[in-house]
């Protein structure tokens, strides 16, 4: 089942292309990695597939025209910006109920009844210990959970997560990529980075853009050099 089906997708910003003739079909299940230099469209690209953006062409997410209806795309997609966009003043267990009422007022449901979960998705994601600190307190490490928690707030069947692991210590990074992988067990992901050591470690599936053009599109078991691979598709 194409959970993300892209045909033709072309982003202009002034006089300047952005994306061009993108085609994409991801399928249920898959961790994408979407690999790219700074600066080749890979933000872009989860920018318009999330809604944000407005672009030419055809862009279905689980069967909603995203184009033409932005809004409603959001009840089916999680989006960890490049930048996290936490209110740190708040503490973990408010500002994730705070993101539950608003997910859930689109959904014409009650918070009360999401209570429980919001506790198994504070537990899964492993902010138990953080939970009643104020985010400013926290880690960069932990900071990133609290926007995976929030991306996956609602079990939204696709997760859009972009440069996830950036700025993290080691054993910061070995926590996050574990639990993407964990995601990757019942969710369709979407990975951007430029790391390729992230792809192998996560993604089942490699997307290289450069210069706003697709320039390779293969399961990771098919690529034997994944540096090589890289090297030769960008510029």
């Amino acid at each position: 089942m194409a959970m993300i089906h892209v045909e033709h997708l072309n982003k202009q910003i002034g006089q300047t292309s952005i994306l061009n003739d993108i085609n994409l079909h991801i399928g249920e299940g898959e961790v994408v990695g979407l690999l790219g230099v700074n600066g080749a469209g890979k933000s872009t690209l989860m920018k318009v597939l999330t809604g944000l953006w407005q672009a030419t062409g055809k862009v279905n997410v689980c069967g909603v025209n995203v184009l033409s209806n932005p809004d409603e795309v959001h009840l089916h997609i999680g989006y960890l910006p490049e930048q996290n966009p936490l209110y740190t003043d708040m503490y973990v267990r408010e500002y994730l109920l705070f993101i539950a009422r608003i997910r859930c007022n689109s959904r014409k449901s009650k918070v009360e009844s999401q209570q429980s979960d919001l506790e198994e998705l504070i537990e899964r994601v492993g902010l138990r210990p953080m939970a009643n600190k104020r985010i400013r307190e926290l880690s960069k490490g932990y900071k990133q959970r609290v926007g995976l928690a929030a991306a996956m707030m609602g079990d939204p069947e696709i997760l859009i997560l972009d440069e996830p692991t950036t700025g993290l210590d080691p054993n910061q990074l070995e926590d996050i990529r574990a639990l993407i992988r964990e995601l990757g067990k019942q969710h369709t992901v979407i990975l951007s980075t430029h790391i390729l050591q992230e792809v192998k470690a996560i993604c089942n599936r490699v997307i290289i853009i450069d210069h706003g053009h697709v320039r390779l599109d293969k399961p990771l078991a098919e690529i034997d050099d994944l540096e090589a691979t890289f090297r030769e598709n960008t510029n």
